[in-house]
């Protein structure tokens, strides 16, 4: 089989390239609105992309009829947001949080989550998660237009929340014990719990 993406239609593109670039760790990300309102939501296009300065990037991808999502918004507005480590254990709440709601509501409340302050950035992170990285926007690069085009955040890390219970006692995070999950294509997820050790060479 070959897809022309030119000439297919666009969530045949999309269901494809989501069901064959697996797995996608997930962007648990909060931000702020103008009124104050904690957005919190989930996107499995995202990644890290380098130590010096730490880069993450992930794309709130424009909605099925063209608009801008609520994250993408409060980030050309105020330009800072938190992104969580989606875990197992947290895994329901962050499918929950994807659901859209009205922009003056909070999908915190809608998951019965709470938040605590962050240290550099406005928007608050979220109790519960094991992982939080406080992120300043350097740069947003909207990449086409219509139906499901990406908008490429490009974040830097200016603080890092890591709980103490997923640490490995080596100076680094234990897999085992933060069992992050991520997505696969339609409505499948998948655990990081069947690990395997490959030494470079």
């Amino acid at each position: 089989m070959q897809i022309d993406p030119t000439t297919a239609h666009v969530p045949d593109v999309y269901q494809y390239l989501v069901g064959l670039v697996t797995p996608r760790p997930i962007a648990w990300v909060t931000t702020l609105s103008p009124v104050g309102v904690v957005n919190l939501a989930p996107f499995s296009f995202f990644n890290a992309f380098g130590a010096n300065p730490p880069i993450v990037v992930f794309s709130p991808t424009l909605r099925r009829d063209g608009t801008k999502k609520d994250t993408l918004l409060n980030l050309e507005r105020l330009g800072e947001f938190v992104v969580h480590a989606a875990t197992a254990p947290l895994a329901e709440k962050v499918n929950l949080s994807s659901k859209e709601i009205a922009p003056d509501e909070s999908e915190v409340a809608l998951t019965g989550l709470s938040t605590l302050p962050s240290v550099k950035v406005k928007p608050p992170r979220i109790a519960e998660a094991a992982v939080a990285l406080e992120c300043v926007v350097r740069q947003i690069v909207p990449c086409g237009t219509g139906p499901i085009a990406a908008n490429l955040v490009i974040g830097e890390v200016v603080m890092m929340h890591v709980a103490d219970e997923v640490l490995d006692g080596k100076g680094g995070v234990d897999p085992h014990k933060l069992k992050t999950v991520a997505r696969l294509g339609g409505a499948f997820w998948c655990h990081t719990s069947d690990l395997f050790e490959l030494k470079r060479p």
